[in-house]
């Protein structure tokens, strides 16, 4: 099909177009370039999803055809988790153009460039058949993330926290690249079709290899301990460029370890499936757990939302972790239903700032009481996060709770669940202090802050301009519309099948042979929809006992202590130097690959 490059090509191509003439180029001429180049993007991969749903698309570039079963040339091969991926990162960068038309005082084309940049690297890393170039789009997703996020180059913090996140994000790449050699050089291939025929045993080259690659993903997804960078460059980040790196960078990392375990790896490591399940499936409740009791513990709204991103990324590991078709289905459902709503909440944080001049939930008590429209996106966004149906996330935690159970792992789910409790309910204490004035004016739990505010962006306005909040209420919108609107139950489960079917994407990719499509449509039970409700419930006490517990008895007040001094140690682990930082990624090298050694031997 002649479209599938062009979300690549075509934003590549405007970046160069808009990055020639620099700060020369009028602010309007690039916004409205930079936006046509989205939108675009947003329809081809929208088009390229319908047509993939039927079979994967596979278009080999130059002409360079498998030979004999062997690929020679370098391909894409579209399916439609990876072109569902594609037009979601193209919605979220048209979201954060848009919402850049008045949110910027002084911007200049290279911005427009960068973002574009940043989304032909996504777009690139979602569709491509082949593992190298998979590492290029991982490369320079990395590189225009590192220049978006150091921005506001004339400040100190933003240069400390692109510095912080592109040192470890290298490490990481570097061990992407390493692994990538090993293969290489133990299969002779680099094509996933190629390299899923090629491995049959889960040999100890393999084995290192896949160790190597898989963490420099989960670098990129930030789990658990590789995740110190995060709340760092999302703090210093402008508001726009928070929405990518929340909703579609650390997905794309989660995304890049499905394609190796489930394109590449399931055949081979059929028979150790339950130990590898075991190994992802733990991180991920580790990652949700860590994450979510961090999230409770900032007053400083972007890093609040950073970390319950960590906490949310541990849950869709979990889902790409077991290698089913209803995990992996769930994940993507979960993928979708976070990018939405976690971006809508990032812009919505962005207005806090460009109103009220802070984002620190202590000075914002009370000062929201007279915009009522961002309260409710607020609200509406941290019971979203709890899992309020029918958002699309919902229905893939229920999913993925139905996938764990039969395979003796359903204990993680509970943990998930208090993940969802602790983001959701700290969202909706933040609603309640900025929007209601409710809650004592000192901090929930002392010291554990870290930065507390960061400077605006705009110039002080009574109004929030209509290109401001218009995004986060689309967002929030499509979050709960689209379930209802598609079936994507059944849908993301039968393409799940098909990611995980590596002899017959083998056989598609390789010699054109049709992929079956078997749907297995399992509706959401009851007990899903009571837990849903309940966890929302949940939310709701937490937020209310955190914004009254001077009220409370003493023997709770002197639990809540207990819980302040365990996060307090907690937090003195998140240090931000970039030196204690690689440690704990090299750590969780170590202790990733030691596990996998031991029980996939």
């Amino acid at each position: 099909m002649w479209l599938v490059p062009f979300p690549v090509l075509v934003p590549l191509g405007v970046a160069a177009i808009l990055a020639a003439p620099g700060r020369h180029m009028p602010r309007r001429l690039a916004d409205g370039i930079a936006l046509s180049a989205a939108g675009f993007n947003l329809i081809a991969c929208w088009v390229l999803l319908a047509h993939a749903r039927i079979q994967p698309i596979v278009y080999w570039f130059g002409g360079w055809v498998p030979k004999g079963g062997v690929a020679i040339g370098i391909d894409f091969a579209v399916d439609p988790l990876g072109a569902g991926f594609g037009a979601l990162s193209s919605a979220l960068v048209l979201a954060g153009l848009v919402f850049s038309l008045r949110y910027f005082d002084s911007v200049g084309a290279m911005f427009h460039a960068l973002m574009l940049v940043f989304l032909a690297a996504l777009c690139g890393f979602a569709l491509t058949g082949d593992l190298f170039d998979l590492f290029v789009f991982f490369e320079l997703m990395s590189a225009a993330a590192f220049a978006l996020c150091g921005y506001k180059s004339e400040e100190l913090g933003p240069i400390q926290g692109a510095l912080n996140f592109a040192v470890s994000n290298t490490v990481g790449a570097f061990l992407i690249l390493i692994g990538i050699g090993l293969l290489y050089g133990h299969t002779g291939a680099l094509n996933f079709a190629q390299l899923s025929r090629t491995l049959v045993a889960p040999d100890r080259v393999a084995v290192a290899a896949l160790v190597l690659i898989c963490s420099g993903l989960l670098v990129k997804a930030a789990a658990v301990p590789f995740h110190f960078w995060l709340p760092d460059a999302h703090a210093v980040a402008p508001t726009p460029v928070c929405i990518l790196f929340s909703g579609v960078m650390v997905e794309a990392g989660l995304l890049g370890v499905a394609r190796i375990l489930g394109a590449v790896m399931s055949h081979p490591l059929h028979d150790v499936l339950p130990h590898l399940r075991a190994i992802l499936v733990v991180l991920g409740a580790i990652t949700a757990a860590v994450g979510g009791l961090m999230c409770f513990a900032q007053r400083h709204l972007k890093r609040m939302l950073a970390f319950s991103t960590v906490s949310h990324a541990g849950i869709m590991l979990a889902g790409v972790g077991a290698l089913t078709g209803p995990a992996l289905g769930g994940a993507a459902l979960y993928v979708l239903g976070h990018g939405l709503v976690k971006s809508a909440l990032f812009l919505c944080a962005g207005i806090v700032l460009h109103r009220y001049r802070t984002v620190d939930e202590i000075e914002l008590i009370g000062r929201g009481r007279g915009n009522p429209r961002l309260g409710m996106m607020f609200g509406l966004g941290g019971l979203a996060l709890a899992g309020l149906p029918p958002v699309a996330n919902y229905f893939g935690e229920a999913k993925l709770d139905d996938a764990l159970r039969p395979l003796g792992l359903h204990g993680a789910t509970w943990v998930f669940a208090a993940a969802a409790v602790l983001t959701g309910g700290t969202v909706l204490r933040v609603t309640a202090r900025i929007f209601l004035g409710v809650g004592p004016k000192q901090e929930d739990i002392p010291d554990v802050g870290g930065m507390h505010t960061e400077n605006p962006e705009t110039r002080p306005s009574p109004h929030t301009p209509f290109s401001m909040w218009f995004p986060p209420a689309v967002l929030l919108a499509a979050a709960f519309a689209l379930p209802l609107l598609f079936d994507l139950r059944a849908a993301a489960e039968a393409q799940a099948h098909r990611v995980l079917d590596t002899a017959g994407l083998a056989a598609h990719v390789l010699r054109g042979a049709p992929m079956a499509l078997e749907l297995h449509d399992q509706p959401v039970h009851p007990p899903s929809l009571a837990r849903a409700v309940v966890i929302c419930a949940l939310a709701l006490l937490l937020a209310t006992v955190t914004l009254g517990r001077r009220h409370l008895p003493r023997p709770i007040r002197v639990l809540g202590a207990a819980l302040a001094a365990a996060l307090e140690a907690i937090r003195k682990l998140h240090s931000g130097h970039i030196g204690d930082d690689i440690a704990w990624l090299t750590f969780g090298v170590a202790a990733f690959g030691t596990a996998c050694i031991v029980l996939l031997r």
